[in-house]
């Protein structure tokens, strides 16, 4: 949905999966996403931005999470988990943003006993990634 939207708002967007990206040096804006279980982001996004620490602090960075399995992320401001706070510190983030996630059939393990639903709002990621196409076309 992101890179969709800011494609549609103008931007050259590549979306890679954290664990397969190999240089962020040709970037000039980085958005790092991962999803949030038991207030932990996501390994692979933990990962990615230890790994490229020094490269982020010289471009745009923005973060995001996914993970409340209801409305709220919607409804109000989620502030983000401890390592999150720490990231955006570490690289100079502009800003984090969280939405909702989905659970499906196939979910695993203890979310299982969650109820099965989809809580990802296209209209909350449109309107994010209007803010940061905007903040873009300034710093061009």
């Amino acid at each position: 949905m992101l890179g969709v939207d800011l494609k549609e708002f103008g931007h050259e967007v590549d979306v890679v999966p954290a664990r397969e990206v190999g240089e962020v040096d040709s970037y000039e804006a980085v958005i790092v996403g991962g999803a949030v279980y038991t207030f932990r982001w996501h390994e692979n996004a933990r990962r990615f931005v230890k790994r490229f620490r020094t490269a982020l602090q010289a471009r745009s960075v923005w973060l995001f999470s996914s993970g409340p399995l209801d409305d709220s992320a919607r409804n109000k401001s989620i502030p983000p988990v401890r390592f999150v706070r720490k990231a955006m510190a570490m690289v100079g983030a502009e800003r984090h943003m969280t939405f909702g996630d989905r659970l499906t059939e196939e979910a695993r393990g203890n979310r299982k006993a969650l109820v099965v639903g989809d809580w990802r709002d296209p209209d909350h990621v449109r309107e994010w990634a209007e803010t940061i196409a905007k903040k873009l076309a300034e710093e061009s």
